[in-house]
């Protein structure tokens, strides 16, 4: 017995190859393991809010592929035997692509755990903004793919210099055929991405404004106020200054008004007071300043400055029209006459003359 395991085969004894046997399939056991226990507990903690590394890390381990355990474990069984050159040569090929391989299904997993989070999540998104996501992944994964393959083909010796040139040659004219596509797709990544407003939202891009319908991977819905639909390219919106009401948390309301030269002094000291009180007793806001600002052609001029502690447009207009009409009442109180009226009638006199 100790003479056939003494024997020489392939240049190494039959006990060396039967320990590199158990090596491979020691190793093999024992990586399968690891894999098994660490996916197990990183599934018991995957699925809490704010834990998604431990979801994607439970997702890379049950991609980690069977033949890429085995080749790593036969790898590492080449230190108990002696091959020749040709051969660990052939062996630093195939593990090396297997590698390559296995890194690449990581990062495939990676791209699609956080394409179907991004897309999944009730709320999160529109439809429109998941399809960009969605297709954003399928060309992310292409290019994943398309450079592993390259860097496999290379590891096996292959000159790809010449494929390399041809997909940058390739790469390039497609790039400028539809560099304008490009821009837009660019455009709605980033539009993704940093959310500067969402579907719902009311934004104004310089001279138009309107709510948004929809986020496509090329252009942007508006639906303006008086009913028609505006379409932007995303680059256009990415271009511009956009103003996004819907997240505006509070409204600063400025308003002036002008009463008659002849109102008598002790009234114009009491006007801020006035105006301060009827703004107060208004619900959801905050008053800040009423004074009188200046003198004009046709009366005096105060401004009075509060803010709405809401974003809600008619609120606002609730507000505005409530201290107007309370305003209103409390001058013909206390005999105070705006302004307008002796303006307006002396244009007409300057016009008319």
């Amino acid at each position: 017995m100790q003479s056939i395991l003494n024997t020489e085969l392939g240049g190494n004894r039959i006990l060396d190859w039967l320990l590199a046997v158990a090596v491979v399939v020691c190793v093999a056991i024992l990586l399968h393991a690891l894999i098994r226990i660490g996916a197990n507990h990183l599934k018991r903690l995957a699925g809490r809010p704010g834990l998604d590394l431990f979801d994607l890390s439970n997702r890379l381990l049950q991609r980690t592929h069977s033949l890429f355990v085995i080749i790593f474990a036969v790898y590492v069984s080449t230190f108990v035997v002696r091959l020749g050159a040709t051969e660990t040569h052939a062996l630093e090929i195939i593990a090396l692509s297997a590698l390559l391989l296995q890194v690449g299904l990581w990062l495939d997993g990676a791209i699609v755990f956080y394409s179907e989070r991004s897309t999944s999540e009730p709320g999160r998104m529109d439809s429109n903004a998941a399809a960009t996501i969605r297709v954003l992944g399928v060309l992310g994964r292409l290019v994943l793919w398309t450079v592993f393959l390259l860097l496999i083909l290379s590891n096996a010796g292959v000159d790809i210099s010449a494929l390399v040139a041809a997909l940058g040659i390739t790469g390039v004219a497609a790039a400028l055929a539809v560099q304008t596509l490009l821009r837009d797709l660019l455009a709605s990544f980033s539009i993704m991405l940093d959310k500067p407003f969402l579907v719902g939202h009311y934004i104004v891009v310089g001279d138009y404004q309107g709510t948004v319908e929809k986020i496509g991977l090329k252009t942007t819905h508006l639906r303006s106020l008086s009913g028609e639909q505006i379409v932007f390219s995303n680059q256009d919106i990415v271009e511009s200054r956009v103003r996004n009401y819907k997240r505006m948390e509070t409204r600063r309301v400025a308003f002036s008004f002008m009463v008659d030269y002849q109102t008598p002094l002790d009234m114009l000291t009491e006007i801020p007071a006035m105006v301060r009180e009827i703004v107060e007793r208004q619900n959801a806001v905050r008053f800040d300043r009423a004074h009188f600002k200046e003198y004009s052609d046709f009366g005096l001029v105060f401004e009075v400055v509060y803010h709405v502690l809401s974003a809600d447009y008619t609120l606002y207009m609730d507000i505005q029209q409530a201290v107007n009409l309370a305003l209103y009442e409390k001058f013909q109180q206390e005999g105070i006459a705006f302004a307008y009226v002796r303006g307006a009638a002396a244009a007409a006199k300057a016009f008319a003359d």
